[in-house]
């Protein structure tokens, strides 16, 4: 687990498009994380 404060790790994820896009796209930049579990699971 990401500790808070600690940088987040280098990764890769496919946009709504199909295209690649980077953490290190938006480097210098604000970045929010949002995440939810999915839908009628617990949690």
């Amino acid at each position: 687990m990401i500790e808070q404060g600690n940088p987040a790790p280098a990764f890769t994820l496919s946009d709504e498009s199909g295209q690649p896009v980077s953490l290190a796209d938006h480097a210098g930049q604000w970045v929010l994380f949002w995440w939810y579990p999915k839908a009628s699971t617990p949690g």
